[in-house]
């Protein structure tokens, strides 16, 4: 795991383990062939990053009508899924 790598602000891998089971707690959208079909359309359709399109995929896939993200546009919708900038 990325945050448990020896650098400035790493976690202890026991520490980390504490925090994934207690997100497991929230639904997690499994990635599917139809989620990335998705993701792809809407990384062309509105010039995003793949990797923004297959957040906001799986967010619709989920019933989100929010993503908090400092990312993208706040504001901005993805039919039907906005962008909502937590830090404005």
């Amino acid at each position: 795991m990325q945050a448990t790598r020896p650098s400035a602000g790493r976690v202890a891998p026991d520490v980390a383990v504490g925090l994934i089971r207690s997100w497991t707690r929230f639904p997690v959208q499994q990635m599917t062939v139809d989620l990335i079909f998705a993701a792809l359309s809407t990384h062309r359709r509105f010039g995003i990053s793949y990797w923004d399109a297959a957040i906001i995929e799986a967010a619709r896939s989920l019933g989100c009508l929010d993503v908090f993200t400092d990312d993208l546009q706040d504001h901005q919708s993805f039919s039907g899924v906005r962008a909502v900038n937590p830090f404005k």
